[in-house]
Order: C-alpha cells, then structure tokens, then sequence
C-alpha cells in the first residue's frame, strides 16, 4: 500500500514565498534600471553636438561659369526630309503595262525611257483616225471642184448667186472637217508617244507602284522619282515664332543616322499658313551629303538672333522649387540664389553644343554654379572641388 504524501508544514510554506517575492522584486529592479539606462543614453545623445557632414566632392564636369558673353537666340524645329525635286510617272492612256525597267534604288536620266504601255489599241485609233482624214480630204477635193465649176457657171450667167453660195458653204465645211480629222490625227499620234514611259528629271526611283501585266488606269501613279542633289527640311512653325525667322538665317539640324549636325540655311518660308494647326511652312536648304534621304526625320535649331548676355547652360538652373534658382559656390559652400530667365538658345561649353537659358538676374558674371548632375544639394552645404579642378567655362560659338 502507497503512503500519502504529507503537506508541507507551515513554515517552509513561508520560505517558498518569500523566495517568489524576492525574485519577482529583482526582476522588476532590473526593468526599471534598464528604462533609466537607455533614456539616460538618449538624452547624452541629444545633448552631443552633431558631426560635421564631409564637404561634398566636386569635379570640373560638376559646375560651370556664367559668363556674359555673345549668345545665339535659337529656335527648335523638327520635321522631315523632302527632296527639293520629285516627280511620279504616271500612265497618260489607259492600256496595259508591258514593261518597267526600274526598281526602288535604280538612277534615271531625264529623258531615259524606262517603260512601255501596250500600243495595240493606241495604233488602232491612229489608223482609224488617218483614214478618218483621208476621207475628209476626199471630200473636200469633191467641194473644191463643186466650187470652181459653179463660179465659172455663175459667170456665164447658167446658175444663181444662191447656188454658188450653197458651193461656197460646203467647201468651208469639208475644209473644217478635214481640220478635225487632221487634229485627231495628232492627238492619236500623242497618244502613241505616250505609251512610252519617260523620266521627267534625272534622280533615283523611290516607289515602284505598278507591275508589268497589270491595267492601268488613265493617270495613274506608276513611278516616283527624287532627286537628292538638292534636300530640305520642311518645318512646321508657329506663328508666335516665325516672326524672328528670316530667309538666310543659318541653322544645325540633327538628322536621324547621322552623328554630327549638319548645317543648313533657311531658303523660303511659306506665304499662307496651314489649315487646322495654323502653322507656317519653313523650308531649310541642307548641303549635299550621300546619306540623307526623303523622309528621315529631322530635329535642329535656328540661329535667330546673337547678343551679348549672361548665360549658362539649362542643367545649371534647377527649377523643382516654385521658382527657379541656381546653386553657386561662394566660398567652401553652394548657396541658393533665385534667377530670373530670359531667352533660350545654344552655348559651346568644353566643347560641345549644349542648350543654354539666359539669367537675366541673380547672379554675376564670374559665378561658379553647381550643374544638376551633382543630384540634389542642400542650401549651404560645404563643397570643395577635387584635386583643384577648374570650373568648366561657357564659351560662344
């Protein structure tokens, strides 16, 4: 048989207690000097001076110098390529197309024939027409003769004047109908020319749009051709802007496919606007060049006007303020300074083009300012420039 245990007596009961207490008493001790602690170190931290930021590392590509200087007032343009000359062959008599010489890329003379219409029911018509004439000048030798046999019995007293007059009125009839014949004649003669197809200027074919075998109508389109030896681009201007535009000015364009603008002149500029957009029509002349082609897409800048004035390029002004402003190093620090802007154009900084915006105020001439590929700077942070770099200089072109 299993004894049962016997209780704990009263006084150990206490101990066991007591021993809870105590423990549960330095448990909360060792909270509340860990809380003390840590807020403790807090305030210590707060109480410190805060650490100088490092000077922020500059180098020449990072600013630049606003000088006054002479600057080109420009405007944008865009459009595409169009061949000064083009012309499209087309059909002059409906036939059938018997042959094309040419395809996209072939070069062609003026004059050159480069194919043939079917001549069957060309030549028919001619052969119908010129016995058409042959007929009508038969009948007008019968009038002929009518005439001066009647004149001479009119002289003999044999026939009245009314009969001679009926003679007189028929030979001008059958003259006016031998000129017809005769007219149509020419005209089937033309058509028959026509059957052949000639290019009209001398260039390279574009579009082939018809193929031998097919029936063409009467106009048309069956060959266009260009001449590249005179290009231009075709720009559509406001007319805001087409005020400034003068024919002469000079002006770079960057033509898809090629890595350098290309200069070019401004040759006519549209009397009448466009409907719809209002636009006006400019026309820049290009050099001659292998590459270019009718239709590449073009963008470039005309040269407006040149004056002198402060300016810098576009990535110096910041603008994601309400206002815009710049960030010039005056001493070891980049401070803010608020700008005004004038006009845009082109600038040539360590030797590239780069667009360029006029400061008509807040800074002067000789201000070292921060370009926005050094990223976001806050107002008076230090800066210093690297291994003594030297501010890139705005130049004119």
């Amino acid at each position: 048989m299993t004894t049962p245990e016997t209780p704990p007596s009263g006084p150990r009961k206490r101990r066991i207690g007591w021993i809870v207490a105590l423990l549960a008493a330095l448990l909360i001790a060792g909270l509340v000097a860990r809380v003390l602690y840590t807020r403790s170190q807090e305030r210590a931290a707060a109480a410190a001076p805060p650490k100088a930021a490092p000077p922020l590392e500059l180098t020449a590509a990072d600013t630049v110098v606003a000088r006054k200087q002479t600057f080109n007032r420009t405007l944008a343009v865009t459009g595409g390529l169009k061949a000064y000359n083009s012309t499209v062959v087309r059909a002059k008599v409906a036939a059938e197309l018997k042959s094309l010489s040419v395809r996209e890329g072939d070069t062609v003379q003026a004059g050159q024939v480069i194919g043939q219409l079917d001549s069957l029911e060309v030549d028919l018509r001619l052969q119908q027409a010129e016995q058409n004439a042959a007929s009508a000048r038969a009948q007008l030798d019968i009038a002929r003769r009518a005439l001066d046999n009647n004149r001479a019995l009119m002289a003999q007293g044999f026939i009245s004047a009314t009969g001679l007059e009926n003679s007189v009125s028929n030979d001008a009839a059958a003259r006016a109908t031998l000129q017809a014949a005769l007219a149509a004649v020419d005209l089937a003669r033309k058509a028959r020319v026509d059957t052949r197809l000639v290019a009209p200027i001398t260039g390279m074919v574009s579009q082939r749009l018809a193929q031998p075998g097919e029936r063409v109508a009467v106009d048309a389109r069956l060959v266009e051709i260009v001449d590249l030896s005179r290009i231009e681009l075709e720009a559509a201007v406001t007319p805001e802007d087409v005020g400034g535009v003068k024919v002469g000015q000079s002006a770079r364009l960057k033509v898809d496919g090629f890595d350098q603008p290309l200069p070019a002149k401004v040759a006519r500029i549209n009397p009448s606007t466009q409907m719809g957009t209002r636009a006006v029509m400019v026309y820049l002349a290009l050099e001659p060049h292998p590459g270019l082609r009718q239709g590449l897409f073009t963008t470039g800048t005309i040269e407006l006007e040149s004056r002198e004035v402060l300016a810098v390029p576009t990535s110096a002004v910041r603008i994601d303020q309400a206002e815009p402003y710049v960030l010039a190093v005056i001493g070891d620090r980049a401070l803010r300074r608020k700008v005004t802007l004038g006009v845009r154009g082109e600038l040539l900084v360590d030797g590239r083009v780069e667009p360029a915006v006029e400061l008509a105020s807040g800074v002067e001439d000789g201000a070292v300012l921060l370009r926005g590929s050094t990223g976001a700077v806050r107002d008076g942070s230090l800066v210093r420039l690297a291994g003594g770099a030297t501010p890139s200089a705005s130049a004119p072109r």
